[in-house]
Formats: C-alpha cells, structure tokens, sequence
C-alpha cells in the first residue's frame, strides 16, 4: 500500500492530507502534528473567526524576495480553488463588504471540525506529539525520523512527503522556525527568516498615548523616499505603532531588501491637503472653548493625541497661533513621523516573513530533483497581506500538493532512488 506522509497539522497539512487522501483512495495518509492538538494556529486566525480568504487575490498582496516566482505558484493555488474545495466539503461561507471570506459561523473551530471530520471518513491517521527531526531518502521513497509522542524514536517510510511545519510566528501555537529550517537540511535555499504582519516598535515611543486609536494614512519611508502607503485605524502603544495598517508596512521589512533607515510617517487627516487642513485648524481655534492648547482639540482629535501632535510641532502653549504656526501643525499632522522602528518578534507576528526560495519548487509544489517531496504554506518564502491571503495561500498549496502526492501514489509512481538527495546542499 502505497503511504502519504504529511509534516504538520496546521491549515496548509491538514488540506494537504484530505487532499491526498481524496487523490488515492487505496493508500495510507498520515499526519504527524508536533501539539497536542492539531489546527491551533488555524483556530486564532482572524480573532477565533478565521478570514479564510479574499476576493482580491493578487500577487501584489504577497512579500517575496522573488515576485516572478511567484505568479506561477499563485497561479496553481487559484486554480487549486480553495473556497470552491471547502465548499464542496460543507463549508458555507460569507463576504464581507472588504472581500474577506468567513465561515458562516463566524467560527474557526468549525472550520476545524470540517477538516477532522473528513479526514475520519477518510481514515487519514493523526498522530499528535511527534516532533520531526530528519529526513532521507530510502529504497521505497523517504524516510522520516521523528520523536513520538511517547517520547520514542521511530522512523516512518512515505512514497510522498508533503512537509507542512510552518515558519516561525506564533510560538504559542507550537511553531519554532523549523519548517524552514528542514528545507535548508534538505538542500534547499532559504530566504532568511523575519516577522511579518507584525506591530513595530520605535525608537521613542510615547507611553501616554498607550492605547489610543485614530484613522490614519500610514506611509513606509526609506529615508525622504516611501515606499508604501496604507490606511485605517493605527493603534498607539507604548512602544510603537500597531494596527493593521502597520502591520501591512512590516512585510515590506525583510532582512537585505528592506529600507536602510526605516520610518513611517502618519497622515491623520488624508481627506485635506496642508493647506485646507491650515484653514480647517484656525477656524476651529475660533469655535473651541478657551484658548489652551487641551482645549483647542475638543471635537477634533483625542486630546492626549492631540497635545502629542502639538508637542512634535513645538508651538507655544497657546491656541492663539500665526498662521504660519497653523501651517506649521497641519504640516506635522500630515507627516508625523516615526523613526528607529524594528518589527515586534515572533511572538507578535501573525506570519513569518522568508522561507524556501519559491524556485526550489514546481507548480505543484514539488522540490525539484526529489520527485515525491513537497513544501507547502509557511515554509515558502511567500507572505500575504491581512486579510484572508494566507490562509488562501495555505489551503491552496496544500490542495495542490495533497493532489499531486495523491495521484503519484494511485499511479504506483515512486521516487527515484538515485534522485537529488534532499539532504545535500545545490551549489549556487
């Protein structure tokens, strides 16, 4: 009987395994999930309701460091039709009026439950508590060395390796980098590793305005030169920036093609050019009680934001400003800015940024010269935006590959035993 080994239960393995197992019905599919439980990382996607994709797929919504690598693997994972593969396994769904794809339900834990079930019917084996440590290639296929849950070694041999282990973000989910770092030992390039869809932290926080929330174009600076501008709600910390909106500005972060000298500048008022925010600011000087700057942002701004806003601007503490002064704070209101930033670490980070180069796998996410090995979700240098784009990512390649394992192994195919070995690193 032909076996189908996946590394990892998460989004990606688990579509990957039901795939797979739909593929070739006579062979045996296992998973070996290092948790206790499979799926955790799914169940806290989009706050516990899952924003399991997007209207608005695109390859302009995705950090690579090879963009022309991508369209053809983005282009296997449309057609791979997530949203239409879950569908016809039970799932209804919803859209919002931002093209984000929900369960019905609202629950993560439903689109968990759908996975598990299938799998059941399938009689895909599940086994939690296994924490992987090599892989080599046998006579029959692959070997893979892994620690059980009893804390025994054992080896297991596949025709097919789907590797589904995840990148580095969320170690309270059970993740540690080493889906990456296993494609490395398998002789492949890995882009180096960094927090995506991350809050930033900045060189001078301003503690006091912890917590406050205000609609903002946020622009990602290189130097005087931006790079990105996004928009929506920014959230004050006390030690940076967070919010969506920034989070969308880390993933342009990356180690050795980021920007040199990393700022970001907030727009809190994009509707009004300099000028007309001048005259917006002066005339209502005139309608606000009092003359103190504490008063003048009543109806306007938060007042701790506000004097922040005054403070960056150095005005006098009085209402009664010249009109250059007016100017002076519309210009800083637009272009208020934030240096010394660096991405808060794994813990905070929704995905990881980096992974194994896009070019180490075919469209069906194969690694090349090792017929029967596949990388699929966060282990490839493929992040996308908020918004449902990972979780696409994730479903779709693990489809893809779950598929291509599956009709190998109908076929009787196997992998050549003279192929690349996946333990040896290609010259470059």
């Amino acid at each position: 009987m032909a076996h189908i080994l996946i590394l990892g239960g998460g989004a990606a393995g688990l579509t990957a395994a039901l795939a797979a197992a739909e593929a070739a019905p006579s062979a045996q599919v296992t998973v070996l999930e290092r948790s206790p439980k499979p799926g955790k990382k799914l169940l806290a996607t989009g706050n516990g309701r899952c924003n399991l994709d997007n209207t608005g797929i695109a390859p302009e919504k995705y950090f690579t460091a090879d963009p022309a690598a991508l369209r053809p693997l983005l282009q296997a994972v449309n057609a791979a039709d997530p949203l239409g593969w879950l569908a016809a396994h039970g799932l209804y769904t919803r859209t919002d009026e931002a093209g984000r794809v929900y369960p019905y339900s609202n629950q993560a834990a439903d689109v968990l439950a759908l996975l598990e079930h299938h799998l059941a019917r399938r009689r895909v084996q599940l086994r939690t508590g296994c924490t992987v440590s090599t892989l080599a290639q046998s006579r029959s296929g692959y070997a893979v060395q892994f620690q059980n849950a009893e804390g025994t070694a054992e080896t297991l041999r596949a025709d097919a390796v789907i590797c589904a282990m995840g990148g580095a973000a969320g170690p309270q989910f059970g993740t540690d980098g080493f889906g990456p770092r296993f494609a490395g030992q398998c002789g492949g390039r890995v882009e180096p590793l960094y927090p995506c869809l991350t809050a930033l932290q900045c060189a001078k926080p301003d503690k006091a305005l912890a917590g406050i929330r205000a609609k903002a174009a946020a622009s990602l600076l290189d130097g005087t030169h931006v790079l990105a501008v996004e928009t929506g709600e920014v959230q004050f910390t006390d030690y940076g920036l967070s919010g969506i909106c920034i989070m969308q500005l880390s993933g342009l972060l990356a180690p050795g093609r980021g920007p040199k000298a990393p700022a970001v500048e907030l727009d809190l008022f994009p509707a009004l050019d300099e000028a007309a925010l001048a005259g917006l600011l002066a005339a209502h000087a005139r309608q606000a009680a009092g003359e103190r700057p504490a008063d003048f942002w009543l109806g306007l701004l938060n007042p701790k934001l506000g004097r922040a806003l005054w403070s960056a601007a150095a005005l006098p503490d009085t209402a009664a400003l010249t009109p250059g002064q007016w100017q002076k704070l519309a210009r800083t209101a637009k272009h208020w800015r934030f240096e010394g930033l660096t991405p808060c670490g794994w813990k905070q980070a929704q995905v990881t940024g980096g992974g194994l180069a896009l070019r180490e796998v075919d469209t069906h996410f194969q690694f090349k010269g090792c017929p029967g090995l596949y990388f699929v979700g966060e282990t490839l240098d493929c992040t996308g935006s908020c918004g449902g784009f990972n979780l696409h990512w994730a479903f779709g390649s693990g489809i893809a590959a779950g598929q291509a394992a599956g009709r190998c192994a109908a076929a009787g195919n196997r992998p050549p035993q003279h192929g690349r070995d996946p333990r040896k690193k290609r010259s470059r």
